[in-house]
This record gives structure tokens, C-alpha cells and sequence, in this order.
């Protein structure tokens, strides 16, 4: 990825399952890393495990009329 551009990115995200009232509120954390739970992202483009630098990723998610993001949940009905 070049620095400025803008791409489209999809998401998978474990299967979990959330019972929310009328009143909750969701937020979503972007992260470029999951450490400890895997090993960490030197943000460089060098081979995982064999670099030798870092970088400080930066992450930005656009939401406007050009870049409309989304977040679709299921619904499962309650029983």
C-alpha cells in the first residue's frame, strides 16, 4: 500500500454473539496489531520475523459521500 492512497478493505471478524438493549451503543477499534495474540507488524513490507526496522502505522477510515464505510451485523432473532 502507497502512503495517501485510498483502498477498499473487507473485514472478517471472528463469529461472536452480543445481546444489545435498545440503549447500547457498539465502537469499533481499528488496530494494525493484535500483540501479544500475534506477532507484531513492523509496518514495513520486510519478511515477518527477519526485520530489522519499524514503522508507526497510521490508520484512517473514511466515511463521507466519496468513501462510504459501513458495519454489517446479523441478526439473529431472540428465541
Amino acid at each position: 500500500m502507497k502512503p495517501g492512497d485510498v483502498y477498499q478493505i473487507s473485514i472478517d471478524v471472528y463469529p461472536t454473539a452480543m445481546v444489545f438493549k435498545k440503549v447500547n451503543r457498539i465502537r469499533l477499534d481499528i488496530s494494525s496489531s493484535n500483540f501479544p495474540r500475534f506477532d507484531l507488524n513492523p509496518n514495513t513490507g520486510e519478511p515477518l520475523n527477519d526485520n530489522r526496522r519499524s514503522a508507526i502505522a497510521v490508520n484512517t477510515i473514511y466515511h463521507d459521500d466519496r468513501h462510504p464505510s459501513q458495519i454489517v451485523l446479523p441478526i439473529v432473532p431472540a428465541a
